[in-house]
């Protein structure tokens, strides 16, 4: 069955497939200016090929002000000068596809940079022809309220009247930025750097489709769509319920999958990828989708996007906030997980993450992250993960088991939620040591540090001075190491990897949760035709006795993998991971 050119068929390459992420800034320096570039990926990648992943994704390497680190984009169609040229682009992706590997671009079009051509024509007041191609709007008319804050909290602060609507920004303060000169406010769900493209109006869509056609024509193989859900808003944009604070709305009812994002990403479809001969990859970054919605967006007959990134997981520990800590419940954690695996097993596919350029560093914030366990912690995360139920991503360093950075003041903090948050908890009377506590365990800082190549001065990543401080633990954290050592995270990382490409049931089998109510054990089967691999691991720091029934049952089976030498058939060592084999 096909529609829209979508085929359904259950053997696409990215299935098997392993995508690294690649977060230019912080991989590697070629020209000793402290940043990450591409000629710096470019000399890695042999590295990243005896790794054996097969896609590699790009953060945004667009021409950016920076204010969010590139997802603040000025011009689609070239590339940001610290990182290089479009000749270098071009060479990066010939050697990537002459070493196997396929290519997939970050595509931000839920917003623009404040910089683009596209906002400075719209800025430029209401009769401009590109007024409409963002949400731009007068002051409310009932007066100021809860919520009427424009701008507290972000550059530009301090803007007269009431806000449109009281809905509060991702970053921190008020969705809307005043607008002097028009005395209008113009809408960002994010930095006010970032105003928000306004998807109704059918010229903004062909733009977008536009450049999507001009990179997919320059070779590259797909597309991973950052905040992909909230391209379509409520047109009344209706107030949304105060948060706690009292301060500002949750708008996200009216614009998290709001109601006409279905018929652009098949317009998208049938605009930018029907008719290609090749088949390319396309991931929505969708938060706040639910499995029902997940549904609907991968299943192939739909022809909208391949997989989604979903963020019910990496939120099992959170408290009123991102930065409110609270433990990790293993059960939580098997109900989250199991449900995706349920729910997306007829129709639709799993992506499958730990780790990625926002979140913390999965050992340090699951794992254990101490000399003594850190290893064996992060091989048995890595091995939890990948053996689940869809295609695994890679983010840089999470191979080596490079942990959080140890920040010891707010000066070390540079990312802008972090700062956005720091300063409106401070305002509203937290403790900002307390504050400083969760911008630790949590900060998108963490996932930034750079790329741990050696024990030099630098890490190997730079002969300047990074842009953001290298781990200390990088002597002995490092990918020069790693290789040197066939028991290490990254070898662990290859035998995983390898497993995928060569065990069909790793790709195609069957999910079925084991010991659910277990809040120690994590275990779970997968099926293909006459062959089944049990996983069983231990997410505790201590050792744990396995169920007999369990341990009778597989005692006999061959070990494929595991990450803490002979095994005792009753007793996993802290941390441990065995993957079996019965066929």
């Amino acid at each position: 069955m096909t529609l829209d050119g979508v085929g359904v068929a259950d053997d696409v390459w990215w299935k098997s497939a392993v995508v690294y992420q690649i977060y230019p800034r912080s991989f590697a320096d070629s020209d000793g200016d402290g940043i990450g570039d591409l000629a710096g990926i470019t000399a890695r990648l042999d590295y990243l090929a005896d790794l054996g992943v097969d896609v590699l994704w790009l953060s945004p390497v667009y021409p950016s002000p920076q204010d969010d680190n590139g997802y603040d984009i000025s011009d689609y169609r070239d590339i940001e000068p610290m990182f290089g040229t479009l000749a270098d682009f071009d060479r990066l992706l010939a050697a990537v596809h002459e070493r196997g590997m396929r290519l997939v671009m970050d595509l931000v079009v839920n917003h623009t940079s404040d910089e683009h051509p596209w906002f400075r024509e719209s800025r430029e007041g209401p009769n401009s022809a590109k007024r409409d191609w963002y949400w731009w709007r007068r002051a409310r008319k009932d007066g100021a309220m809860a919520g009427d804050r424009a701008g507290e909290g972000s550059p530009g602060a301090g803007s007269p009247g009431a806000a449109p609507n009281n809905w509060g920004s991702f970053f921190s303060g008020s969705a809307w930025q005043h607008d002097a000169a028009s005395d209008e406010y113009y809408l960002h769900l994010f930095s006010p750097k970032q105003p928000d493209l306004n998807w109704e109006n059918p010229e903004v869509r062909q733009a977008v489709y536009a450049l999507m056609r001009w990179w997919l024509d320059r070779g590259v193989d797909g597309f991973r769509m950052d905040v992909i859900n909230l391209i379509s808003k409520h047109p009344d944009l209706p107030d949304g319920p105060l948060h706690g604070d009292g301060l500002y709305g949750d708008g996200s009812p009216y614009y998290i999958c709001g109601p006409r994002v279905h018929e652009y990403l098949r317009e998208m479809h049938r605009e930018v990828f029907a008719g290609r001969p090749e088949r390319l990859l396309t991931v929505g970054e969708m938060p706040g989708v639910t499995l029902e919605q997940a549904r609907l967006f991968t299943d192939p007959a739909r022809g909208e996007v391949d997989m989604v990134f979903q963020f019910e997981h990496v939120g099992l520990d959170f408290g009123r906030s991102k930065f409110d800590v609270r433990p990790l419940r293993l059960t939580d954690l098997k109900t989250s997980l199991g449900r995706w695996q349920t729910g997306l097993a007829e129709v639709g596919w799993n992506s499958l993450y730990w780790n990625n350029h926002d979140q913390p560093r999965i050992v340090s914030r699951f794992g254990d992250d101490g000399p003594e366990h850190r290893v064996r912690s992060a091989t048995m995360l890595a091995t939890v993960l990948h053996l689940h139920r869809g295609t695994p991503y890679v983010y840089q360093g999470e191979e080596l088991g490079m942990t959080n950075a140890p920040f010891a003041t707010f000066e070390d903090v540079h990312d802008i939620e972090a700062l956005g948050h720091y300063a409106q908890a401070v305002r509203a009377g937290e403790d900002p040591d307390r504050v400083l506590d969760g911008l630790r365990a949590r900060g998108r800082d963490n996932a930034r540090t750079p790329m741990q190549w050696d024990a030099s001065e630098h890490a190997g990543f730079t002969t300047g001075t990074p842009w953001l401080p290298v781990n200390p633990n990088h002597t002995t954290i490092n990918a020069a190491a790693a290789v040197a050592d066939p028991d290490s995270v990254y070898h662990h990382y290859r035998r995983l990897i390898a497993l995928r490409h060569t065990e069909p049931a790793v790709v195609h089998g069957d999910f079925t949760m084991l010991l659910a109510d277990d809040e120690r054990l994590y275990a779970f089967t997968r099926s293909h035709r006459d062959t089944t691999l049990l996983v069983l691991a231990n997410f505790t720091g201590e050792a744990v006795a396995a169920p007999a029934d369990l341990a009778a049952e597989w005692a006999r089976a061959p070990l494929v993998l595991g990450n803490a030498g002979p095994i005792d058939e009753m007793v996993l060592r802290p941390w441990e991971v065995r993957v079996h084999r019965h066929v």
